[in-house]
């Protein structure tokens, strides 16, 4: 089975092209092969799949081995992949969980239309909202000394967002007008060095508050853009998250009756 590892921000996933449906989807499988001690080491892992009417269908594994919901990065990245293998040209559509996606390639970024968002829940200090995956918002000043692993578990588990858990963005303002933003991600269960669905609920959140298009974010694995329309006080469409998606190498893994062998 050939596998490629591919990042977007520091955000990294293994990509599996599953046109052939090959491949051997088990919860404990994925889950090993997103391992960074006894497996490849991903924050998730990604399947390429046919779609009858899209070019193809994007099927995303959190490194847990379950099934996730959207993942922003992983979409950006399996576009770069999907361009790689010469499936797709300059426009692409892809079906996610949350719905169809539009996106292309752009001076070296993926430009990837995110699902229109319709409201906002807010206190004025937390704000959440489905970016395709939900997430809490929370600002917070000198976040490279915050405690984001701690912190973000005690949210992602608070009954507010039972049964399911939400994923937890802390954003500080810059001065130059920026936003800083660390996530903790539910199915990683830890922080991961950039979200793409969460710096978009950053973007979005921000945008409530006043800010405009297109928003600079950065994250410990580098920038990103968020341009968007505002549409109402809560509503936002035209939504995209903007960004750079790298491969970082390729592989083949042993195929057996068993599926994948596990290293070692």
């Amino acid at each position: 089975m050939r596998f490629h590892k591919y990042q977007g921000t520091g955000n990294d996933f293994v990509m599996v092209d599953n046109r052939d449906e090959a491949f051997p989807v088990r919860t404990e499988l994925v889950a090993r092969l997103c391992h960074r001690r006894f497996g490849i080491g991903a924050d998730g892992l990604i399947l390429l799949q046919n779609h009858p009417h899209c070019d193809f269908r994007m099927v995303y594994f959190n490194a847990d081995g379950n099934e996730g919901s959207m993942c922003g990065n992983g979409g950006r990245c399996l576009v770069q992949f999907a361009h790689q293998l010469g499936l797709v040209g300059g426009k692409v559509t892809f079906l996610a969980s949350d719905g169809e996606h539009e996106a292309f390639l752009r001076d070296g970024l993926v430009h990837l239309k995110m699902a229109d968002v319709g409201a906002v829940e807010g206190d004025g200090e937390v704000d959440f909202l489905d970016t395709g995956s939900p997430h809490c918002v929370v600002y917070r000043n000198d976040l490279r000394a915050f405690d984001v692993p701690g912190e973000g578990r005690k949210i992602r588990y608070d009954e507010r967002f039972a049964p399911g858990g939400t994923n937890v963005n802390f954003v500080e303002r810059l001065p130059d007008g920026q936003l800083f933003v660390r996530t903790y991600e539910r199915g990683v269960e830890d922080e991961t060095f950039s979200c793409g669905t969460g710096v978009t609920a950053a973007a979005l959140s921000a945008g409530r508050r006043g800010g405009g298009s297109p928003v600079r974010i950065q994250t410990l694995g580098g920038e990103l853009q968020v341009s968007f329309r505002q549409t109402g006080p809560q509503q936002f469409t035209d939504v995209y998250l903007i960004g750079p998606a790298r491969k970082v190498f390729e592989g083949e893994l042993p195929v057996g009756l068993q599926g994948v062998v596990p290293p070692g």
